[in-house]
């Protein structure tokens, strides 16, 4: 037996591919963690591999990964400049070409370039759990090492345009139908690979060398037209995997290559990867790196309404035991029925499995007493939105549970401060506002009060990471992050419409900019009563910014309070089971015009789209300047987490950057004359 490694290096790049050789079949061993992504050194490491197995005339080589996965993908932190050589696509081509052939033994996640390497093997067996995918237009990019032109020749064009364009990972077993696999195993992967070499067919032709049946494209156009809603990366991911059918591998694998190195540069590009880094960065805030979380095991959640429901069934998704509490027997077993029918769900879907969907209904339990949550290591209310049921509810579970659990409020606008004042063990509460439906939302807003330790926040985050949210920390202000700006971008909507915009039309502008919905239609769907009860709350205090249009209030006192309202109205009409733009809505809003003497202002699509978002901008640079969010990276996170922000724009910070900044001001000095004394200007914002 011999052994070889890659040559040495310095720093990370030391021994992160090792050669095995025994009885003429080699093992290429990949080691370098995480997730075994293609650096430069694993690059560097494969070719002198391969010309190890070559000089040793072995019979054959098998690549496997040490650790939890298969090559996960490409090294990110390269392509912000240009590729260190070797570059991937020749690594591959030596691999493919080698007169050694190569079995790629795979499992976990083979993605990126490391599905392109699997395809340059001869042959390729995988742990019947492993998901393969070409995710690289998640990052506005399409692979660059040969993914587009490879994997057509191997499972068809349709089938490869799908997985490139729509960046999804498929299951073993799929890719196995698809004629990606050779062989699918579970259990040891060293035992599959001696059965396998046992019996080894004769190679095959070279992926490169093969051809591809031509197929029509054009409903999967269609469909990816309209999932990508304005990202430029899967429709020309799939432009460019057609050209398998109808160009030499060479010349397609040329023309991939240069507009992956392209598309690098690109602002849809540099925006994704820098949400992909913040993302991670976010969730883990420097000074609570060294603190130890405390374990969370039993969690109490008090509200069984649509927001407790999904808040326990991401607890439940992710293995810890749930106590559902609300006011009566009633409201329990309602609260236990919403939980049991998101498992219904899941199951239904295919996502779990029976046996899953089991232990999560064993590791509920729902009732009325709050002695129930005296184990609990967290509780979270998440009952109606006012601040004295909010206390109570703070005050009964701090009566029976430990002084070491926390106690979190999922309040969208009040103070954590006041809601936990006067209540013993004051440095365990915080807020832990979650987005509906949150059992499926990401992004969770962590709030200290004055009083949380660090101990505090350090389990906090590490519960919701562990519930796989994106933790974000904000400061306290009215609504946080996230809906303090979304309060400004329906403030300067509804100031549009009052002088002169349809509704309908604020909201096609928006959906043009990429978001989902628009502010119209988003009330709709979460009920206006919401954002009424904090206007109210607001002008009570006196604490409603300058301008006041009432007319979302109107549309409540009428009953017209959304979707799920008894009306089944709001903005829209919902009655026929499609929200519809309604005359009505178009006469009470021409009527209240002439009422307050407004004028009948014409707005384009781009000045509606600039006018709000210098609105958004303009607060969360005042969130900024108030220190109520660590960076413009974070407001990003939590407005494409949170609200549907287009990822491929960057969020609303990234955006305004590269829109330019002197725009900005001057929509933001319009919207400041249509409303005077009605914002306050940033100072990014200032003229």
């Amino acid at each position: 037996m011999t052994t070889a490694s890659a040559p040495p290096e310095t720093g990370p790049e030391q021994k992160v591919v090792h050669v095995r050789i025994d009885n003429g079949h080699a093992l290429v061993t990949i080691d370098n963690p995480p997730v075994n992504a293609f650096a430069v050194s694993v690059r560097r490491g494969l070719m002198e591999a391969l010309r190890a197995v070559n000089e040793a005339g072995c019979i054959s080589a098998a690549i496997v990964c040490a650790g939890r996965t298969f090559v996960a993908g490409g090294d990110i932190s390269e392509f912000a400049g240009p590729p260190p050589l070797p570059h991937l696509p020749d690594v591959l081509a030596a691999i493919e070409a080698s007169p050694v052939p190569f079995i790629a033994v795979m499992h976990g996640t083979v993605l990126g370039g490391g599905l392109e390497l699997a395809l340059a093997c001869a042959w390729r067996i995988a742990d019947s759990q492993t998901k393969f995918g070409l995710p690289e237009v998640n990052l506005g990019l399409i692979p660059g090492a040969g993914g587009t032109q490879r994997l057509p020749r191997v499972i068809g064009l349709e089938a490869a345009a799908r997985m490139a364009a729509g960046g999804k990972p498929v299951n073993a077993a799929a890719f196995k139908d698809f004629g990606g696999l050779d062989l699918v195993f579970d259990g040891d992967p060293m035992t599959a690979l001696a059965a396998f070499r046992d019996s080894l067919p004769a190679r095959p032709v070279n992926t490169s060398e093969r051809t591809v049946t031509d197929a029509d494209l054009t409903a999967l156009k269609a469909e990816i037209t309209k999932s990508a809603k304005g990202a430029d990366a899967p429709m020309i991911a799939l432009e460019t995997t057609a050209l398998a059918a109808t160009l030499p591998f060479a010349e397609g694998a040329a023309i991939e290559r240069q507009t992956h190195l392209d598309l690098r540069q690109s602002s849809q590009s540099r925006a994704l990867r820098r949400l992909f880094f913040t993302s991670r960065a976010v969730t883990r805030p420097a000074r609570l790196k060294s603190i130890e979380p405390a374990p969370i095991n039993h969690v109490a959640i008090v509200g069984g309404g649509l927001m407790g429901a999904g808040i326990a069934a991401a607890c439940l998704a992710s293995g810890h035991r749930v106590t559902l509490l609300e006011r009566d027997a009633d409201s329990a077993d309602a609260g236990r029925g919403r939980v049991e029918s998101i498992i219904a769900k899941d199951l239904a879907s295919g996502r779990i499995s029976e046996d899953k969907a089991e232990a999560r209904r064993a590791n509920l339990s729902a009732g009325a007493n709050y002695a129930a949550a005296f184990d609990a290591d967290i509780a979270i209310e998440a009952v109606f939105e006012d601040p004295e049921i909010k206390r109570a509810v703070f005050g009964q579970l701090a009566a029976v549970m430990s002084e070491d659990a926390l106690i979190a409020t999922n309040t969208s606008y009040l103070d954590p401060n006041l809601l936990s004042r006067g209540l013993p063990g004051p440095e365990r509460f915080l807020g832990l506002h979650f987005f509906s439906p949150a059992n499926i939302m990401k992004l969770v807003e962590v709030v200290s009060t004055s009083v949380t330790t660090d101990q505090t926040m350090a389990t906090a985050f590490a519960f919701a990471r562990g519930l796989g949210k994106i933790p974000v920390e904000t400061g306290v202000c009215d609504g946080f992050i996230g809906n303090r700006i979304l309060s400004a971008y329906r403030r300067q909507a509804d100031y549009m419409v009052a002088d002169g915009a349809s509704p309908y039309e604020v909201d096609a502008a928006m959906r043009s900019l990429g978001m989902p919905m628009g502010p119209y239609e988003l009330q709709d769907l979460t009920g206006l009563q919401i954002s009424w009860a904090n206007r109210k709350r607001q002008l009570a205090a006196g604490t409603w910014p300058g301008r006041y249009v009432d007319i979302a209030d109107r549309l409540c006192e009428m009953g017209r309070q959304g979707r799920g309202s008894p009306m089944k109205k709001g903005w829209y009409d919902h009655s026929g089971g499609k929200g519809e733009p309604d005359p009505e809505i178009e006469a009470m809003v021409g009527a209240w015009r002439q009422e307050h003497g407004t004028a009948q202002q014409a707005f384009s699509r781009d000045e509606i789209v600039l006018r709000i978002m210098a609105a958004i901008v303009n607060e969360a640079s005042l969130i900024l300047d108030e220190g109520i969010a660590a960076s413009d990276t974070a407001i990003d996170i939590v407005w494409t987490e949170g609200y549907g922000f287009p990822k491929h724009l960057g969020g609303p910070m990234f955006w305004a950057e590269e829109t330019g900044m002197d725009r900005l001001r001057e929509a933001f000095a319009a919207i400041d004359a249509q409303s005077p004394g009605s914002w306050k200007a940033a100072a990014a914002l200032k003229g």
